[in-house]
């Protein structure tokens, strides 16, 4: 049995690096941060009709935490970054 895992590891989680297209990497609190499957994400959140500010940022700070490790400290950044990423997907009205 080989010493070595198949894979690149988080250093943070521990969690295996998602690879490709899914991850989009985006600023938090002034650092690249990637997020697994943000852009399914965002039109998930979008299809989900109007919602307040408050409520979009809960919905996608939701979802980017199932799919993402994101610190108990940092989930207002978090939010803020993802949201902004949200409303420049409206704009371009994809």
């Amino acid at each position: 049995m080989p010493d070595d895992k198949e894979g690149d590891y988080c250093t943070v989680c521990g969690g295996m690096v998602p690879k490709g297209s899914d991850v989009v990497i985006i600023l938090v609190d002034g650092r690249e941060v990637g997020i697994n499957q943000l852009a399914f994400i965002i039109k998930e959140v979008a299809g989900l009709g109007p919602m307040s500010e408050t409520k979009v940022k809960e919905a996608l700070l939701t979802r980017v935490k199932a799919l993402n490790y994101v610190p108990t400290k940092k989930e207002a950044a978090y939010a803020d970054a993802v949201y902004t990423a949200y409303l420049g997907y409206m704009e371009k009205g994809e």
